[in-house]
């Protein structure tokens, strides 16, 4: 059984649950999950868990920084229902602002502010998502805000009538939400035709593996494995117990190990090999998760 992580940079058109199915039959697996979704239109990073490794992406989640990075670029004057260039147009007017303008609304959209997601998106509304309701011609209104996190929102360059933007924010942030809401400060519209996710929970894009290349090479019987990370990639916050053999069966059997360790979450090892996630209290070693 193959398990460990690919940290994937997702094409663009391609739904984010289709590319971790594409990734995990190259490994032989059936076994997956992703940290994360991006838009079928985005690209970008998406780490994805194969195999056991799945198991582990609470912790993953849990201590690492929730901090997103994208770049998106957005044209204004007009307006789709769902947000980019996917959709279909609903609104469209001449006013397009002056860099000036735009550059005096970011930084109120910076700091912790309430943001309503988008019509087409998988917030829950009456037990479905609001993009299935969008779908079936039915009106999604009064989306409740949310809270989310801008860390930072800048203008990077200006091509002609696409606009970039870089933005550093927390998990659950719509960047097509921000987008509606730089045009809305500007009492304008827009709509965004490019997002590129460049970091995620600490993972860069420098860390990540285009998914044609690594099809190409599987394709072609080439060493596509080395890029697979190991199952504990990713859990290096978490402080280590080592275990001898008979340690390890009781472990593995749901024991409780007396340690000298601080309370809290434990990676597991028995030699070189990871055993799993415990969590230490009063001094004493019980699984958590048992890879």
């Amino acid at each position: 059984m193959v398990s460990g992580w690919i940290i994937l940079d997702k094409p663009s058109g391609v739904f984010s649950r289709t590319a971790g199915a594409r990734v995990a039959r190259m490994f032989g697996e059936k076994t997956f999950g992703h940290i994360g979704t991006l838009d079928p239109m985005a690209s970008g990073v998406l780490p994805i868990a194969i195999g056991s490794a799945t198991k582990v992406i609470p912790f993953v989640e849990e201590i690492r920084s929730s901090t997103k990075e994208y770049l998106f670029s957005v044209q204004f004057g007009f307006e789709t229902d769902t947000l980019d260039i996917t959709g279909k147009e609903i609104s469209r007017t001449d006013i397009i602002p002056s860099k000036e303008e735009v550059l005096s609304v970011l930084p109120k959209l910076v700091g912790d502010i309430e943001q309503i997601p988008p019509m087409y998106s998988a917030v829950h509304i009456d037990g479905k998502r609001a993009y299935e309701l969008a779908r079936q011609g039915r009106a999604v209104e009064n989306i409740a805000p949310r809270q989310v996190r801008i860390e930072s929102l800048d203008l990077v360059e200006i091509n002609g009538n696409s606009w970039t933007f870089k933005v550093r924010c927390s998990r659950g942030t719509y960047v097509r939400s921000i987008a509606r809401d730089i045009a809305k400060m500007c009492e304008t519209v827009a709509t965004v035709d490019m997002i590129r996710r460049t970091e995620s929970i600490g993972f860069g894009i420098k860390d990540a593996v285009q998914l044609d290349f690594l099809e190409n090479l599987f394709n072609n019987s080439a060493d596509f494995k080395e890029f697979l990370k190991p199952t504990d990639y990713g859990l290096g916050d978490i402080p280590v117990q080592n275990l001898d053999d008979k340690q390890t069966v009781l472990y593995k059997n749901g024991g409780f190990i007396e340690t000298g360790a601080q309370d809290g979450y434990s990676r597991v090892y028995s030699g070189s090999e990871f055993v799993g996630i415990g969590i230490v209290t009063d001094g004493v070693l019980r699984p958590k998760r048992t890879i």
